[in-house]
């Protein structure tokens, strides 16, 4: 290893890559002690990111809040305003991992490592969370569903760093849902995992939804044609068995060391009939 910067400001941190344009950055590290485990090659001059001030903490604005690309799972997990006006990013971060995990690990860094089954990706795909990129000399704001593109692969340019994440507020959601299903109930990499928003009448009806489910497919899903179908009508057991093909349609599973993908098109299917738990539902709904 040929040296680790850790900058305190963004000023200190372009100075340091315009000396050492060929860093690699890093934020809490968890992913980065992995992999040189497996692969201990001199990994170029490293910079760490987690001390720099600004991109750290949760602030609110006039539309909903801006997250700091450095907090740790842990802080947004204890923070007021992820709790109370983004429930369904808090449920994501609980299954997280472990408590070390959580203490060290970054949302910034969930988001750029880019894997389909990363914890807080298919939250911060139903809150259409907006992404703030910043360089030396400029700052411009992507799309998470744009920003990622593949497994392991995002929008993120030489010089570049993800700063935040920009979420707004939306209280007209009265459903917020977060479902995990792995090899074991804590600790565990997901098999498959749903995230929805919903607004659901006192008569039971689905007047606005999003769904994002992870783990099934190169990239998070989040099918507009199953929202539409499920839009208008009874939120019952009969109404999603009915989306069902449309799902199995928009998810690409694959076999691997922790499921096969036959078994993740089960769960998929069946972690939404799980949203009839996040809604008092009362007889005769849907008949």
């Amino acid at each position: 290893m040929s040296g680790v910067f850790v900058p305190h400001s963004l000023d200190s941190l372009w100075r340091i890559l315009g000396k050492e344009p060929e860093a690699r950055m890093y934020a809490g590290g968890t992913d980065l002690l992995v992999r040189l485990r497996k692969n201990p090659v001199n990994p170029f001059p490293l910079v760490c990111l987690g001390q720099i001030k600004e991109l750290k903490g949760v602030r609110e604005s006039p539309e909903g809040a801006f997250i700091g690309a450095c907090s740790s799972h842990a802080s947004l997990l204890s923070n007021p305003i992820i709790r109370y006006a983004f429930p369904v990013l808090a449920k994501g971060l609980q299954v997280l991992g472990s408590p070390p995990i959580r203490n060290m690990g970054t949302i910034g860094g969930n988001i750029c490592t880019a894997s389909p089954a990363g914890d807080t990706l298919p939250p911060l795909y139903v809150l259409d969370a907006v992404l703030e990129i910043r360089s030396q000399n400029a700052v411009r704001r992507i799309a998470i569903k744009d920003f990622i593109v593949g497994p392991g692969q995002q929008r993120l340019n030489k010089g570049e760093i993800l700063a935040g994440i920009w979420l707004k507020n939306d209280p007209d959601f009265n459903i917020h849902h977060f479902e995990k299903v792995g090899q074991r109930n804590a600790l565990a990499i997901s098999v498959a995992s749903l995230s929805a928003l919903l607004k659901v009448s006192e008569s039971g009806i689905i007047e606005r939804v999003r769904l994002a489910w992870g783990s099934v497919a190169p990239t998070i899903v989040s099918p507009t044609n199953v929202e539409a179908a499920l839009k208008g009508h009874f939120l019952s057991k009969d109404t999603l068995q009915k989306v069902m093909p449309l799902l199995r349609e928009a998810i690409s599973p694959i076999d691997d060391i922790r499921a096969t993908a036959a078994y993740r098109r089960t769960v998929a299917g069946n972690i939404l009939l799980r949203l009839l738990a996040s809604f008092p539902y009362k007889e005769g709904y849907g008949t």
